[in-house]
């Protein structure tokens, strides 16, 4: 007899029945991907770990509130971008203010640097086209981006995430994302281009 996979919404079914197996069938479908965008998001091991157990929490105690005709992945990344916004604002680390931001982004020297022939990460994930040195160099550059652009990079270019899918968890309109996002990778780019153009041995 062929064992099926039980899909998102019958694990969910499951759990609101009280089985602790389906919880962790489904923990450990998503922990993954959850402990991902929490490291970009967070910046340490450790905070990671406190956003991934923040994010099944909440999931356990929202899930009564979850639509069955909704996609739970798309709902489990607002959960988890929720929590580890959260545990940020609590560090209360200080961070570049979005005007600030923006005048680095679109000053001259910046807006030449972004026209460098750079390794263009638009169309897959960031983390695949970058050799160990440049991404040690990407993750410091990711964590000075001002929160509101930091998540829609690492939701687009790190985790892969289609632009629908980033404006659905973020609420947010596409355009606004697509905005969000041409700013991160301008100021990323910036950035990494001494790297990309042979400035760094």
């Amino acid at each position: 007899m062929k064992h099926t996979v039980p899909t998102d919404n019958e694990l969910i079914e499951e759990i609101k029945g009280g089985r602790a197996e389906a919880l962790e069938a489904l923990v450990s479908r998503y922990e993954n991907k959850v402990y991902s965008l929490a490291y970009r998001m967070m910046g340490s091991r450790e905070d990671a770990e406190d956003v991934l157990q923040d994010t099944f929490l909440n999931v356990v105690r929202s899930l009564d509130g979850f639509r069955s005709q909704a996609s739970f992945s798309t709902w489990l990344y607002r959960v988890a971008t929720n929590a580890a916004l959260t545990r940020l604002r609590k560090k209360n680390k200080r961070e570049k203010g979005e005007g600030e931001f923006i005048e680095e982004v679109y000053s001259v020297r910046d807006a030449a640097h972004s026209q460098s022939k750079l390794v263009d990460w638009s169309d897959g994930p960031a983390e695949k086209l970058l050799n160990e040195e440049a991404q040690k160099i990407m993750d410091e550059a990711v964590n000075e981006l001002p929160e509101i652009y930091r998540v829609v990079f690492v939701l687009r270019d790190v985790e892969g995430l289609p632009a629908s899918e980033v404006a659905e968890v973020l609420d947010l309109s596409i355009p606004a994302v697509k905005s969000r996002l041409h700013r991160a990778r301008l100021y990323l780019r910036k950035r990494l281009s001494d790297y990309f153009t042979g400035g760094i041995s």
